[in-house]
């Protein structure tokens, strides 16, 4: 006899929230990454 879990559907739907958050984290340090580069070109191509 197979049984099913009932909290299968909650889990996967908590799980694809955390996924969301962590899409989101990544975004806003890659966005921080590319301006504090591009901040830094911009300073060296001033100075040279």
């Amino acid at each position: 006899m197979i049984q099913t879990k009932p909290n299968d559907s909650h889990k996967e739907l908590h799980d694809e929230k955390s996924l969301k958050g962590t899409l989101f984290s990544v975004g806003v340090l890659a966005a921080v990454i590319v301006v504090m580069w591009v901040t830094v070109f911009w300073i060296y191509m001033d100075r040279v």
